[in-house]
């Protein structure tokens, strides 16, 4: 396994870095290219090495959180490496991961190649396995949707974990009202 990579970008593409490691030079696929420093720059990356039949690819991320979402989108099934990359690359990932956890279904359809049946899979699929992120980002300007009641919520001591699975709770019809939708996360948190 290779768990990171250090050295010096010698090349970009639209999906990759090329890194110089001594006289090896290393085709490493990535989220955005252009955010990985510029030719002639040392860097570091967290890989992970996936093999397949007849392919073998090196991920790399900038960092562990990143590397870490990676591995858990790709535990979902019918996203694979490439997808899970697209939407490293669409959004920001304090977004995506309040996206999943919040059930934002409209957030996640804006990836690029992510519909509502593969939206609703990473949100079933997911749901619990990123409690452990602890976001404690200012999520009323992240979650549009539903950022008012993130906020009441939060206000009202709840954490960014028990909002989240309260506001997921909510059902997804738009005749809600602020004041109904609060209601309703409350009743789930009286419930939990």
């Amino acid at each position: 396994m290779i768990a990171g990579i250090e050295g010096i970008v010698e090349g970009f593409g639209n999906d990759y870095i090329l890194i110089k490691v001594g006289g090896i030079y290393f085709h490493v696929l990535v989220a955005s290219p252009a955010s990985h420093g510029s030719i002639g720059e040392r860097i570091h990356l967290h890989t992970s090495l996936k093999l397949r039949e007849n392919f073998i690819a090196i991920y790399g991320f900038s960092s562990q959180e990143e590397l870490e979402l990676f591995e858990t989108l790709i535990s979902v099934s019918g996203v694979g490496p490439k997808a899970a990359l697209a939407m490293l690359a669409a959004i920001p990932l304090t977004k995506l991961v309040l996206s999943i956890m919040s059930g934002d279904i409209t957030t996640l359809m804006q990836i690029p190649g992510v519909g509502k049946k593969m939206a609703s899979r990473l949100i079933l699929e997911l749901k619990g396995k990123l409690d452990r992120w602890h976001i404690d980002a200012d999520v009323s300007s992240i979650i549009a949707p539903d950022g008012e009641v993130m906020a009441a919520l939060k206000s009202l001591g709840y954490t960014t974990a028990e909002a989240t699975a309260a506001i997921a709770a909510i059902p997804a019809s738009t005749d809600l009202g602020l004041e109904d939708k609060i209601k309703i996360s409350l009743q789930h948190l009286g419930n939990a």
